[in-house]
């Protein structure tokens, strides 16, 4: 996977220094919906035909991201035929990734994975949300989920940092406690 992010990066870069004389957001949505569609086999099925021409995958891949009114531009086209042509259809996914770090990154936020054990109220997640703001020193885009396996408590990773205040946790701290 780390080959990917390898590959994906300079991608990410050079669509994110053409985003930022633009919409930052427009270019976001484009890229993440971008990256969606990549993902369906039947459009992988369709690049990697003999049959179908470059400019044809181009044109449907623009025509599948519908919401963006950003598939007209010159850039997204280019950014797309590049892409094409290099074979590279199959990083979308990591380039989209990699592009709201960046994003993120220049507005002074992140993406935080919020784990709980029961699913949290609009009032408990206000409250966890603000104090792990002041914990990360950033604005954060959470993201909830549900784990019933933490016991109790809630696991929290934001980029490559982890926050688990979950009961399992504890209980296998305590376990390597005593068995140490």
């Amino acid at each position: 996977m780390a080959e990917l992010a390898t590959i994906a990066r300079p991608y990410a870069e050079a669509l994110f220094s053409v985003a930022e004389g633009g919409d930052l957001a427009a270019w976001s949505a484009l890229v993440q919906e971008l990256g969606q569609v990549a993902r369906l086999p039947e459009l992988m099925s369709v690049a990697s035909s003999p049959k179908v021409s470059h400019a044809q995958v181009v044109d449907l891949l623009l025509a599948a991201a519908v919401k963006s009114p950003l598939t007209a531009s010159p850039q997204a086209k280019n950014f797309v035929q590049m892409l094409v042509d290099n074979h590279r259809l199959s990083l979308l996914p990591e380039i989209a990734a990699q592009f709201e770090v960046l994003k993120n990154a220049r507005e002074g936020a992140a993406d935080a994975l919020i784990v709980s054990a029961f699913p949290l109220q609009e009032a408990q997640l206000a409250d966890l949300v603000a104090s792990l703001t002041r914990k990360f020193g950033r604005q954060l885009k959470p993201t909830v989920q549900v784990d019933a396996s933490l016991i109790g408590g809630v696991r929290v990773t934001v980029g490559d940092e982890v926050l688990d205040t979950s009961v399992r946790a504890r209980l296998a701290e305590m376990r390597t406690a005593l068995t140490a």
